[in-house]
């Protein structure tokens, strides 16, 4: 069973007590090739991002760079420029040989809302070792907003696999040429090559770039708040913009792109020379994504951008990231966009699902 493993393996692993969890893990939380994971009860306000490291424990850590303990219970705002440690209610035991990635959720990357997962032992943010046992925690750090969390919010989510099956660049350019990627060329380098939207069909609406100084966002209110309020739009006629220092945009890429339901694939970062600026936050592609039968022909890949020390000029079609392809070790039961509430299929330009949409 190599690959990426689909969502009724997941079951089996909750069955055997290698994923677990209290309260124990629902239904909605199981993903065609991941799990969403919980936050517990207590955040822990630190001092700085840091990884436990060989050897030690998160708890260790959390006593040398704690400043104070928040209860999550009847909900706290996070605030913007802060770093916070949440224990997650899922624990694993991993059978040697199974290993794990996490990355944030989509509409968690959408609000720039840095979370990543660090572990017991853990030198690497977001990879958990093969057979690793232990707690898991999340590490939170709003960028552009404060938000208001409750336990239980689902703000990142992992993906197990057993072995390595990333498809090689050859065994890419096959699958594109049997069943397309993308509409149009493929650029396949390390990956599949994802370039950014700057010249819109009709319009000049191409991104929004966060408010500097703006409300509390709470993270259970779905399609209650004024994009206004939040964003600046952010428009060109030239197929071109500047990229400020220490903004952060919501763009689109100029493909659409599919995922087939044998697949996974996670976005990772084209090239640090290409420019000033990261692409993605959250980085998962599910089985199934853009895929027609389910209702996702022509869904594009939202980026998350944020720009670094100098301005940047950034211009349609520049390639700004890539798409990792792996196998799954099975096609999932049930693939993204099929019936179970995915918030992204067939989308365009969009903010994340908090905002209100006209």
């Amino acid at each position: 069973m190599t690959g990426v493993l689909p969502s009724q393996e997941l079951q089996r692993m909750i069955a055997a007590g290698q994923i677990s969890a209290q309260p124990e893990i629902i239904p909605e939380q199981i993903q065609p090739a991941s799990l969403d994971l919980r936050l517990g009860t207590r955040a822990w306000r630190v001092r700085a991002s840091f990884l436990a490291g060989h050897g030690r424990t998160v708890q260790d850590r959390l006593a040398e760079f704690e400043m104070h303990q928040i209860d999550l219970t009847q909900g706290a705002v996070l605030e913007k420029g802060c770093v916070y440690v949440v224990p997650l209610m899922e624990v694993l035991d991993l059978p040697e040989g199974i290993q794990a990635v996490a990355n944030a959720k989509s509409s968690t990357g959408r609000l720039d809302l840095l979370t990543r997962t660090i572990t017991d032992g853990g030198e690497e943010f977001d990879r958990i070792q093969p057979g690793y046992q232990g707690p898991l925690y999340a590490e939170i750090c709003p960028r552009s907003f404060s938000v208001l969390v409750r336990p239980g919010m689902r703000l990142n989510q992992i993906r197990f696999r057993d072995g390595q099956a990333v498809l090689s660049d050859d065994a890419l350019r096959a699958l594109h040429a049997h069943t397309p990627l993308v509409d149009g060329e493929a650029v396949i380098s390390e990956g599949l090559g994802f370039s950014v939207d700057l010249k819109p069909d009709s319009g000049t609406l191409v991104g929004y770039r966060a408010k500097p100084h703006t409300g509390v966002i709470d993270l259970d209110r779905i399609g209650e708040y004024d994009p206004a309020e939040y964003w600046e739009e952010v428009r060109t006629e030239n197929g071109q913009i500047i990229l400020d220092p220490g903004a952060f945009y919501i763009l689109v890429s100029r493909e659409a792109v599919h995922i087939p339901p044998e697949y996974a694939a996670e976005m990772a970062p084209y090239l640090a020379m290409v420019g000033e600026f990261r692409v993605h936050y959250a980085g998962f592609f599910d089985p199934g994504f853009g895929h027609a039968a389910a209702g996702g022909a022509g869904s594009r890949g939202v980026l998350e951008v944020r720009c670094h020390e100098a301005p940047f000029v950034l211009e349609h079609g520049q390639v700004v990231g890539r798409l990792v392809y792996e196998k799954m070790a099975e096609v999932p039961e049930q693939i993204y966009g099929a019936g179970i509430a995915s918030n992204y299929q067939g989308q365009g330009l969009k903010l994340s699902k908090h905002f209100r949409t006209s």
